[in-house]
């Protein structure tokens, strides 16, 4: 599978006819569309309780060592949490449940949410060029929104820019010229670096495009957008983006790579891509939103959480791919969601056939997650024992 690395890291939609929709909704229901993995209905038999999930996904992190906060929660509202190791060692200052994080690139789901309600709405189209959006984008305007969606538009890459640090210094910019319009309008519009359509290539400048068009296509801010259709339907009250600036994006939490600090960057330069915060508790209740389909219809939750074979089982936003988890009959379709942004990595991973979603942030950057498809490693270990019964 690919990896998703940020910075310091890193079926089709048709809705022009009614037709076109009825064609698609059966397609969805049957399975597989044009190499797109579809969640499907549940195979894996039952998950273990809450608690017991719970409980067992905390003892793995414990015997990591990782700092951090674990949340375990059900698509009906219950969840569990706890908190681990040191939010600022030289102040020995502990992590704690409710305290804020920095989403890091679970900003792209975010997104991609919101992309797929205008799409939902007809006010966006999935193969539309993004210049019918953004007509006076200096880049190639025949990039559509699923290719930036599935970072496949080509477009020139903010990691690229020179280190300061061992920090790109697009991450270390402030003031008027960061936000999603003007990174469109500037950095974002300039010489390519690849052909639209062509090879997958993680890049934060796919989400910023994708911020700006969202605020041409509703008139209102990225935040405000956020605001009025993520956080109050879901009544979230920790979600926002970083400011400019900020110590750490406002997160309660340093981020460390070994023994030491990773180096400051400006949080607020991720913008729609990775500049999101807000406590662990709050990203459980987004999940319960997806996975409710208080977020997205049927359809449109559908669309987007279909993984394409051919770029490593990306969907929109999202990884989509079933899994074999030890102690499962079966495997478990998985919407994975990762990021590593400002000395920070945060796993979200929802298993919508069992309705349960764990979510995982901590501030060592150092830290290995393995690979669900190797069979082993942290993330194995961890959803194995949240969403499989215990073996005997």
């Amino acid at each position: 599978m690919t990896r998703d690395i940020s910075v310091i890291e890193q079926g089709k939609m048709a809705m022009r006819t009614t037709k076109a929709v009825r064609t698609g909704v059966l397609a969805l229901l049957l399975g597989t569309v044009a190499g797109r993995v579809i969640a499907g209905p549940p195979v894996a038999g039952p998950a273990p309780s809450l608690d017991t999930a719970f409980d067992r996904a905390a003892a793995v992190v414990k015997a990591a060592g990782l700092p951090g906060e674990l949340v375990v929660t059900d698509a009906a509202g219950a969840e569990r949490s706890a908190a681990f190791g040191m939010a600022d060692r030289a102040a020995n200052k502990p992590n704690r449940v409710g305290q804020r994080w920095l989403w890091a690139s679970v900003t792209k789901q975010v997104t991609a949410t919101l992309v797929m309600q205008q799409v939902a709405a007809g006010r966006m189209a999935l193969d539309a060029p993004i210049g019918r959006y953004l007509p006076d984008f200096g880049g190639d305007r025949a990039i559509t929104v699923r290719e930036l969606l599935q970072h496949r538009s080509g477009l020139p890459n903010a990691s690229d820019t020179t280190a300061v640090d061992g920090v790109p210094s697009f991450y270390r910019e402030a003031g008027s010229g960061i936000g999603d319009a003007a990174r469109a309008a500037g950095f974002c519009s300039g010489k390519a670096k690849g052909s639209r359509g062509g090879q997958w290539e993680y890049n934060n400048c796919d989400y910023l495009v994708l911020g700006a068009a969202l605020q041409a296509v509703t008139g209102r801010s990225y935040a405000r957008l956020v605001e009025q259709r993520i956080a109050g339907p879901l009544r979230i009250r920790t979600l926002r983006l970083a400011r400019d600036g900020a110590s750490h994006g406002g997160a309660a939490a340093t981020g460390y790579d070994g023994a030491a600090p990773v180096p400051a960057m400006n949080v607020a330069t991720g913008g729609a891509a990775a500049a999101l915060t807000g406590s662990a508790g709050d990203l459980a209740r987004f999940d319960r939103g997806l996975m409710t389909g208080r977020l997205l219809g049927p359809v449109a939750r559908t669309a987007a959480w279909a993984g394409d074979t051919k770029l490593g089982f990306m969907a929109l936003g999202v990884w989509s791919f079933p899994a074999r988890l030890k102690g499962c009959t079966a495997p478990v379709q998985l919407v994975e969601r990762r990021g590593d942004f400002g000395g920070t990595q945060v796993r979200n991973v929802i298993a919508p056939a069992l309705g349960r979603a764990v979510i995982l942030f901590t501030n060592d950057a150092s830290a290995e997650f393995g690979e669900v498809w190797q069979g082993k490693g942290l993330t194995f270990d961890l959803l194995s024992v949240a969403f499989c019964p215990p073996t005997a």
